[in-house]
This record gives C-alpha cells, sequence and structure tokens, in this order.
C-alpha cells in the first residue's frame, strides 16, 4: 500500500491510487479516535466536499465511519466550499471539520482536510495525533455495521445548506446593497470549483465563467494564478467590467483582474484591504503575514503604527495568530487571505466581496486603488518561479545558499533572514529561497522596486 501522507492541513493523493475508498475509511477513523475525546464532539462533526470527481461519495464514505463510531455528522447536501465548513464548524459548535478536497492541485487528485473547532486549518499537533492514530489502524480492517443510507435514515448522519448558511453570513458582513446599487460590474469565475452557484447568491455578476459542473477543471489547474485565468482577463475587458474575481478549486483564494485585464496579486488585495480596514473603517489591531509577502505591508504597519507578525508559509502558521491574538486581516502569497471579521481562513468569495466594498465605497476603479498605494509606498514587483530538478540538483542549491550569497545579478546582499529557506535582501529588493519537502522542487519567490531588477534577481537566484 502507498504510504499515507499528511501535508499542512490534512491528506493528499492521486485518486484511484493512494487516495483510494480503503485509504480514505482507515484516514476517517483515525480521525474519529482523534475527535472522540474532544470537548466538543457531542456537537458532532461537520462535513463538506468540493466539484472533484467522487468527492460527493467520498464524503459519504467519511460520514459513514465517523457515525459508526457515534460521533454525530452534519453533511452538505450539495458542493461546498472549504471556507463553508469552517464558517458551520464555529456556528453548530462541532469539534471540527473535514472537507473533501485537493484545493487547487490538479484533477487527479484529492484531499482530507481538517477543521479545528475554531474554524481555521487544524493546526500541527492536531495533525500529528490523527497520524498516531493512523498508524494503529493502518493494518485493519474497518468495520461498518450500518451503511450510509441506514445511519442517514436513523438521523446519525444529517444533511443540511450550507450554501444558505453562508450565503446569509456573508450578507452580514458585506454590504452587498452598496455593492449592487454602484452600478459595480464584476466578472466572476469559479474555475469549476466549489464557488461555482455562490457569488451570484450575493450580487449579480455581468459575466460568469466556468460555474458548472466539470471534475477535470477543463483540463487545468483550479489555482488562480494568470496562466489559468487568462480568459477571465478577456471576458472583463470584452464585457466592459470594473473588476475580475477568480476562486480556486475548494474556493479558499481569489485571483483579481483590474478594469483593463491586469492581474491583480494577494499582495496588492492584501494592501487594498489593509489600507481601508484602517484609514475608512477606523479598525485596528496586529497584522500577520508569510515570509513571502510583499514588504509593502512592513512600509503600511510602520505609517499606521500596527504590530507586524511574520511567519513561514502556510496559513496553518497564520490561523494560529488570529486565534492567539488581535489579528485585523493576515495574508500569504498565494492568494490566501483572513479577516478579523469573518474567520481565521482563507474565503476567496469573501475577500473578493469585500474587495468590491472597497471599490464602491472609495468610488475608486480597481487600478487607481494599486497605483496609490504604489505612489504612497514606493513601486514594487512580484513574480514567483517553481524550478523543477533532480534531487541531486537540488541538493546542491541548497549546499550553495547555505554557503552564503554575497551578491545576485551584481546586487549586493545586504542580509539574509533564515526563518523558512532563505531570503535574501537586497536594496530596495528581496529573493526567497524554498526547498519543497516532498518533491524534487525548489521554489524562487523575488520582489523588486523594478521589473529589470525582478527578473535579473530571479533569473540569478534560479542559475547559483
Amino acid at each position: 500500500m502507498t504510504p499515507i501522507k499528511f501535508g499542512t492541513d490534512g491528506w493528499r493523493g492521486l485518486i484511484a491510487d493512494d487516495f483510494t475508498f480503503d485509504n480514505l475509511s482507515k484516514v476517517a477513523l483515525a480521525t474519529a479516535n482523534y475527535f472522540k475525546r474532544h470537548k466538543k464532539i457531542k456537537n458532532g462533526i461537520v462535513i463538506g466536499y468540493d466539484s472533484r470527481f467522487l468527492s460527493k461519495e467520498f464524503a459519504e464514505a467519511t460520514a459513514t465511519v465517523l457515525a459508526n463510531k457515534g460521533i454525530k455528522v452534519i453533511l452538505s447536501d450539495k458542493i461546498s466550499s472549504t471556507p463553508m465548513v469552517s464558517l458551520l464548524t464555529t456556528k453548530l459548535k462541532a469539534a471540527g471539520g473535514i472537507v473533501i478536497t485537493a484545493s487547487h492541485n490538479p484533477a487527479r487528485y484529492n484531499g482530507f482536510k481538517i477543521k479545528g473547532d475554531f474554524g481555521g486549518p487544524a493546526r500541527p499537533e492536531m495533525i500529528e495525533k490523527v497520524e498516531k492514530e493512523l498508524k494503529k489502524v493502518l493494518k485493519s480492517k474497518v468495520a461498518q455495521a450500518h451503511s450510509f443510507e441506514e445511519l442517514l435514515k436513523k438521523g446519525a448522519i444529517k444533511k443540511i445548506d450550507f450554501t444558505e448558511v453562508y450565503v446569509e453570513d456573508i450578507k452580514t458582513k458585506i454590504d452587498i446593497p452598496l455593492i449592487t446599487s454602484s452600478g459595480l460590474k464584476i466578472a466572476y469565475d469559479a474555475m469549476y470549483g466549489a464557488g461555482q452557484g455562490v457569488f451570484s447568491q450575493l450580487v449579480p455578476p455581468r459575466a460568469e465563467l466556468r460555474n458548472s459542473f466539470n471534475p477535470s477543471f477543463g483540463g487545468t489547474h483550479p489555482e488562480p494564478i494568470p496562466q489559468n485565468i487568462r480568459d477571465l482577463s478577456s471576458a472583463v475587458v470584452m464585457k466592459g467590467c470594473d473588476i475580475g474575481i477568480a476562486t480556486d478549486g475548494d474556493a479558499d483564494r481569489i485571483g483579481a483582474m483590474d478594469e483593463n485585464g491586469n492581474f491583480v496579486d494577494s499582495h496588492r488585495i492584501f494592501a487594498i484591504l489593509l489600507k481601508y480596514l484602517v484609514t475608512e473603517k477606523h479598525l485596528t489591531g496586529e497584522i500577520a503575514k508569510s515570509i513571502s509577502v510583499s514588504q509593502i505591508i512592513n512600509k503600511m504597519c510602520e505609517k499606521y503604527g500596527l504590530k507586524l507578525h511574520e511567519t513561514p508559509v502556510g496559513f496553518k502558521y497564520l490561523c494560529r495568530l488570529m486565534t492567539e491574538r488581535n489579528i485585523l486581516i493576515a495574508a500569504e502569497e498565494s492568494g490566501g487571505l483572513g479577516v478579523r471579521m469573518h474567520l481565521p481562513e482563507r474565503d476567496g468569495i469573501y475577500i473578493g466581496l469585500l474587495l468590491c466594498e472597497v471599490m464602491a465605497t472609495r468610488k475608486r476603479k480597481l487600478s487607481e486603488l494599486v497605483e496609490e498605494l504604489m505612489i504612497e509606498f514606493g513601486w514594487h514587483y512580484f513574480n514567483r518561479v517553481d524550478a523543477r530538478m533532480t534531487e541531486k540538483e537540488k541538493q546542491q542549491t541548497l549546499a550553495a545558499y547555505k554557503k552564503g550569497i554575497k551578491s545576485l545579478a551584481g546586487y549586493p546582499v545586504r542580509r539574509v533572514q533564515t526563518t523558512d529557506g532563505f531570503k535574501l535582501f537586497f536594496d530596495d529588493a528581496w529573493v526567497l529561497m524554498r526547498a519543497s519537502g516532498t518533491e524534487p522542487l525548489i521554489r524562487f519567490y523575488a520582489e523588486a522596486d523594478s521589473v529589470f531588477k525582478l527578473n535579473a534577481l530571479l533569473k540569478a537566484a534560479t542559475e547559483v
């Protein structure tokens, strides 16, 4: 049997290879054994699922295992996003949540995300305990005294409409009437993911893309990055929209396009929202960001007098801060943002609508909001390169960075940070090198005050 490997907040694998019903039942049993001791277990476990192949069936199989262990199960009655599961977990005061999803991974993958009772990604120590339970059950056969239908009939598994609860909750947190009355023209791209059929229940978009059931995701990865959402860029321009919003496979990440069809990355979205929450909403608190997020946030926090926390890459670190400190907004580089007024969780639809609220309130185009920030805090350009290499090449690159880099592309290194990988600081620029722990892959992130410097640094960083 292929080993079951847990990642950030759960387990992902290839469907019919390691992600099988047999392996899933063992992971579900290990999760049930962990949660059985939880103080809120009488309130049950919330289970949702995305639009991937067999996700509904995998969710039902998971529910069956948990219910056979005497755990009350609240199951989504249709496709649901990861933020929906987190929201329902908090509203029902459940012990935890499970989402059958592989997020932004290709269609061949599926996954098993675990959520804490606080409504966010499972903490590393939670995952470790589930893994310990898994070792105990790996070689045993999972006994099922009752079928899914029997458990549903007797009420041990209860189906409810997650979408309805989510939509009504969002209406209390976003100024929907302001957005609709402003005449803002929105294009929404669900990327065939779990956001399908949800956005239009909140704000009717002028254009909708990939807003239907297609488990193959149309042959692309459901990750809202420029190369995957070119059709959204075209639709924004052709339909005369003010903004384009895309959400990933489980709708917790966001990608955006301005009115000219230009991609607006999560760094700029973060900065726009931070400025709005502080200067327009007059909110305060602490700020958190991953090490790979723009230095513009550092400059903004310094100006606004806000304490800034910087974490290793991974929303689990940001989530912990959001549950332990008064974090106003937290974000990672890959399109995941969380806001105090909502959940300690990423939510692409909520963040997209909050961005629309900013535009409607300030009566500014998205490109104008970006330009305003750059004029005030300086121009920042960001890019990332994922370099696939042999394990030998990977180790050679790591060794070179460990030895020390004095300059790249003629730019002298001013200091080095090793919180997560190697982050090299230059004058008005930085480069971060992080190695994947599971693949022969190194990620290179860079930011600079000019596109020329950015490209030169990235090229040199990958050639070390």
